[in-house]
């Protein structure tokens, strides 16, 4: 487990991935200070999904598109698209980038012995 703000300082990226040794996808936070933008990219082979943790991101395709998400807001990218990301608003947008390539796993959930079935519950408290 990590916290945000155990994994950097200021604005820029926040390496989650070996923070939590994730394996199998690419994961980063980013801090994008008020009135900052990125440079346009894509990739080779991973799709990316974004999400708007706070403030307001704007990203614009290579076609001149541009979508803005605010808090909870969700984006997904394919790999060959080319985008960048701005920020617009008055304070940090932070937001979290996955990436990765290979296709879906599937739903591999199982329940261990003894909670066969169980999948949420209320709790006292």
């Amino acid at each position: 487990m990590a916290h945000l703000d155990d994994l950097g300082e200021g604005p820029g990226f926040r390496k989650i991935r070996p923070a939590l040794g994730v394996e199998e996808m690419g994961v980063n936070a980013i801090v994008m200070p008020a009135g900052v933008e990125s440079g346009f990219h894509f990739h080779d082979r991973q799709e990316e999904v974004y999400f708007v943790h706070s403030g307001v991101l704007e990203i614009e395709f290579g076609d001149g598109a541009v979508q803005e998400l605010g808090p909870g807001g969700i984006a997904r990218v394919a790999a060959a698209t080319h985008r960048k990301t701005r920020n617009r608003g008055p304070a940090d947008a932070v937001y979290v980038v996955f990436g990765a390539e290979g296709g879906y796993v599937g739903r591999d959930g199982r329940n261990p012995e003894g909670e066969a079935g169980v999948r949420v519950r209320q709790i006292d408290g």
